[in-house]
């Protein structure tokens, strides 16, 4: 039956920045599908592993810094979750973070921050992983791309180039890894009501008009991606490949 080709029972899934918001969304629609989670980030994400738990999955908390982890470090994560949970099937490459300035006035440092985490880490994650996936024949990583990913923003320049990376790696890990049972897609979100957009939705002309162009007439939540993780993660995608999927309610088309 198709539905089944949605269930995800027996597997385990490793999702970045899990404590709140989109990672937080994308783990517990994970887990209702029958995942068990690990979730990684800086900060202990107590109500999502309750949740999880609640759901009747195994969860795991990998405390790692992705601003300052390299690649080794990574790499030990991702042994951690095998070791922790038995396996890994599922990579969720979520965690991000933005600096905003005028392009004029972009710091080094803020530059170099917003890189780390938003590009390096995804690479390296995604390299560990992979190897694990490659040895085992199958696997699936589902990089969180960003509107910005296809346009420039304002006063966002890190956070774009990172995000325009996102889907370079994407399509360069498809492109490596179809063929041995690995697949590479990413999501990109609209305007979501998360912590990275409250700037924009404090500011009242902003928010009008980013409001204006979305034709669903709404800011998007975390809950709005679960579907889309759910199938990428599951065999229902079994060949789909470097795509990225918008779920943005409609912001594209406009």
């Amino acid at each position: 039956m198709i539905l089944d080709n949605f269930r995800l029972d027996g597997r385990v899934a490793l999702v970045t920045g899990g404590n709140r918001g989109l990672g937080a969304g994308c783990a517990l629609a994970l887990a209702e599908a029958g995942a068990d989670i690990a979730l990684l980030g800086r900060t202990d994400p107590a109500e999502t592993t309750q949740a999880i738990v609640e759901l009747g999955r195994r969860v795991s908390y990998v405390p790692c810094d992705l601003g300052k982890a390299g690649p080794a470090e990574l790499a030990a994560a991702v042994g951690t979750v095998r070791d922790e949970l038995g396996r890994l099937d599922i990579l969720v490459n979520n965690a991000g973070i933005i600096r905003r300035a005028p392009a004029a006035e972009v710091t080094a440092a803020d530059w170099d921050d917003v890189r780390a985490v938003n590009v390096d880490a995804v690479f390296h994650l995604s390299q560990a992983a992979g190897r694990l996936m490659i040895d085992q024949g199958s696997g699936k990583i589902i990089n969180i791309a960003s509107m910005l990913s296809f346009q420039g923003g304002i006063r966002v320049p890190a956070y774009t180039a990172g995000k325009h990376a996102v889907i370079g790696i994407t399509r360069a890990l498809a492109n490596e890894w179809a063929g041995l049972g690995v697949n590479v897609n990413a999501i990109a979100p609209g305007y979501m009501a998360t912590d990275n957009t409250a700037a924009l939705r404090d500011d009242p002309a902003r928010a009008g008009a980013i409001l204006d162009r979305i034709p669903a007439g709404r800011w998007g939540t975390p809950g709005d991606l679960g579907g889309a993780v759910v199938f990428l993660a599951s065999d229902a995608s079994r060949y789909v490949h470097a795509a990225v999927l918008p779920v943005d309610g409609g912001w594209l088309a406009r």
